[in-house]
């Protein structure tokens, strides 16, 4: 992360941390949608057992999410963990800290300092809540105070996140942070809500930041799966041109004049597409009817034009024949792995 290395995305599994095998489950899904790397929580020394297991199964990397028991982060860095996320000042004394920064020092392991509003020290949610500092201000300064417990011990492969959860103070935060540090910034908005408006927060948010050069790694926080947290994540990038594109697809809202179903339609093609992993992917439409339909297969490379329980098919922009709304999907496949 940092230096120049691409924008990577992560997500946490939410899985029972002792259920080795519905760990590695997800996360192999994760991956399949594009993850990066994926953390997992290691509240004791058994989840940290598990995490290794689970290491040994999968492609990306895994990082060991710890908090006040230093002994987990001894125990999951010992399991084979790549990364760790903790806040050195909720593990104990210096004697704890200097052990941790020690062992992942030795196996080159990152840490990440992960800083939300409601982890806040206590003289820092006094004064957010008193109103004589901003979250900003709060956050960052939280943040600082736990890179200096790790530079003290001379430890400095650090990853810092300043996550507020709404738009506006995640801006604030991750903007002075970035003035105060040049470490890598993990960005992201946490618990920024379910499925719809989380993403439309995390989308607004990680946009603006990543324009502005802000941000070395990603997580949308969702209350949903992991795996749509991801591929929000990957769409993100993909938009603002630091992923290679993906599928692209191009679907009407639909109306009144609808015959077909082109709800259903689209998500089949797209999640067919998904699949292929191709180099590069073809343009396909799946419109509705004939008055948007024909001028948009005309500039896809592969369409699909509503009729009346069934779609007409383009190719290269001419119309290549009729498909029943059952069989279009596949019908488009074909065209797809053959062009």
């Amino acid at each position: 992360m940092g230096g120049g290395a691409p924008v990577s995305v992560q997500t946490m599994s939410n899985v029972n941390p002792h259920d080795v095998e519905g760990l590695t489950a997800q996360a192999l899904r994760c991956a399949e949608a594009g993850c990066d790397l994926i953390r997992f929580t290691v509240p004791d020394l058994r989840a940290a057992e598990c995490l290794g297991e689970v290491k040994k199964r999968l492609p990306i990397p895994v990082v060991a999410d710890i908090h006040f028991d230093y002994n987990c982060a001894l125990a999951a860095i010992a399991a084979g963990t790549d990364a760790l996320r903790l806040n050195p000042g909720n593990i104990g004394g210096r004697d704890r800290v200097q052990a941790v920064a020690r062992a992942a020092k030795e196996k080159r392991l990152p840490i990440r300092i992960g800083v939300n509003l409601g982890s806040l020290e206590k003289d820092l949610a006094e004064g957010v809540y008193a109103k004589r500092t901003s979250v900003a201000e709060a956050l960052c300064e939280s943040a600082m105070r736990h890179v200096k417990l790790l530079e003290d011990e001379d430890f400095r492969d650090i990853v810092i996140s300043v996550k507020a959860s709404n738009v506006a103070d995640t801006l604030e935060s991750y903007r002075m942070l970035a003035e105060r540090t040049d470490c890598p910034l993990h960005v992201g908005v946490t618990e920024a809500g379910t499925l719809l408006p989380g993403t439309v927060r995390s989308s607004v948010a990680l946009g603006i930041l990543l324009s502005e050069g802000i941000g070395d790694t990603i997580r949308v926080s969702l209350t949903a799966e992991p795996e749509k947290e991801v591929k929000v994540g990957m769409e993100i990038l993909r938009s603002l041109g630091l992923r290679r594109p993906g599928p692209s697809v191009t679907s009407c809202p639909t109306c009144g004049r609808t015959k077909a179903d082109v709800f259903k339609v689209a998500a089949q093609v797209e999640e067919e597409l998904e699949k292929l992993r191709l180099e590069k992917y073809p343009h396909v439409a799946v419109m509705g009817c004939v008055v948007n339909g024909p001028g948009e297969a005309k500039g896809a490379d592969i369409a699909l034009c509503g009729g009346d329980g069934e779609f007409m098919l383009f190719v290269g922009g001419k119309m290549v024949g009729k498909v029943s709304e059952a069989e279009a999907p596949k019908k488009v496949m074909e065209y797809v792995i053959h062009s």
